[in-house]
């Protein structure tokens, strides 16, 4: 017997299945994450089966504990690069100088707008669909979206700011309220919308907020939002 025929190839792995390089790995991983994003979208974390998510990733049951420990690790993987992709969003709309302020956060509205009638009203926000979810949620996740929801809160109130000459504390306050304001609104908004099929409630809410602030900054004589029946 020739000693040499049973030792490994320098570097290999022998007889067996091939190592997957890092990067097919990193593509499967992001497969999964993609599904999740979906999957709780569309009908948040508890009522999306982990057989369902694989199913749609095209990925094997085995192969889902080799990238993540459990559903929970999963869970906050997939706010995570939800929150990333949702964070470029708002800075490719909120952070376009070309259009007064006011104007840049309209044009995120009827973006969002788009995207879910694009979506036939099946797809919510992530972040609103989980935090209807808190009771039943891991510890974990309750951070997590707090985390995502100030992260928002400042991209909107550093976009209001710009409404301003002169930046101050006191303007600083009073936008930060204004960004909490908008996304206790905007999610209540997208929810609605879903419900009845229509995106007439998030263009309510749109219209209401910007004439708010309009009003406020004295970009607008003062008058009353809502106008009386003639």
């Amino acid at each position: 017997m020739n000693p040499s025929a049973s030792r490994k190839p320098p570097g290999g792995r022998g007889r067996g299945r091939p190592r997957k390089d890092v990067s097919e790995q990193h593509d499967i991983r992001q497969q999964l994450i993609q599904a999740g994003i979906i999957a709780l979208t569309e009908k948040g974390f508890s009522a999306s089966g982990l057989d369902d998510i694989l199913q749609a990733a095209d990925v094997a049951k085995g192969s889902f504990y080799h990238y993540f420990k459990n559903k929970e690790d999963f869970g906050i993987a997939v706010i995570e690069s939800y929150a990333g992709h949702f964070n470029a969003k708002l800075d490719k709309w909120l952070g376009d100088g070309t259009y007064p302020p006011l104007q840049r956060l309209r044009h995120f509205m009827e973006d969002a707008k788009a995207g879910i009638m694009r979506h036939s009203y099946r797809r919510g926000s992530l972040i609103g669909n989980l935090g209807q979810e808190l009771p039943i949620l891991p510890p974990s996740f309750h951070q997590e979206l707090r985390n995502v929801l100030v992260g928002w809160e400042r991209r909107v109130a550093a976009c209001l700011m710009a409404i301003f000459d002169t930046p101050s504390p006191a303007y600083s306050h009073i936008c930060l309220r204004w960004a909490e304001f908008f996304w206790i609104g905007w999610e209540g908004a997208i929810l609605r919308a879903r419900l009845e099929r229509s995106v007439q409630p998030m263009s309510l809410f749109s219209d209401i907020f910007l004439e708010m602030v309009e009003t406020e900054c004295g970009l607008k004589d003062i008058a009353p939002i809502f106008s009386p029946p003639s």
